[in-house]
């Protein structure tokens, strides 16, 4: 009977110890928005230097530099067509101008229209909570396109 208890009171204090220190694990998991400026800089550095067509394939590839915990890179031209999306390749060719986010804001329109570069706000699915979170996202317009990293805010 004792050992009942001791067992019991044991997996109490392992449950109680691990929702104290879940949120700290799990906000380890979150970047930052200067960690998503850092790899929009990057990102559009890469562009330049490397052309679309090899940039396009490469922020697309799941086992690359492009790929930090919930960050991707995100590419639009200038009409609002997807030319690159870390998060979903599926998305690659389609026009996206007239979507908006569950509140109702055109934050595509918002990005096609980022003449040099600039912070965009939304709302947005995160790829690692899968619920949809605040984001902001970092974008740069490099040519024709607009390359872009978002973070998800707290």
């Amino acid at each position: 009977m004792e050992a009942i208890i001791m067992n019991k009171l044991l997996t109490s204090l392992i449950l109680m110890a691990s929702l104290l220190v879940g949120p700290v694990v799990s906000a380890a998991g979150v970047a930052t928005k200067e960690e998503a400026q850092a790899m929009a800089v990057k990102a559009a550095e890469y562009l330049t230097a490397n052309g679309a067509e090899k940039a396009f394939l490469a922020f697309e590839a799941k086992d690359g530099p492009w790929h930090d915990r919930d960050l991707y890179v995100m590419v639009l031209d200038a009409k609002g067509v997807l030319r690159a999306h870390g998060n979903n390749a599926g998305l690659t060719g389609k026009s996206m101008l007239a979507l908006k986010d569950v509140d109702g804001k055109p934050f595509i329109q918002s990005i096609v229209d980022v003449s040099d570069r600039g912070w965009i706000d939304y709302k947005w699915q995160n790829p690692v909570t899968k619920a949809v979170e605040p984001k902001t996202s970092y974008e740069i317009r490099v040519g024709e396109y607009v390359v872009g990293v978002g973070a998800y805010v707290q």
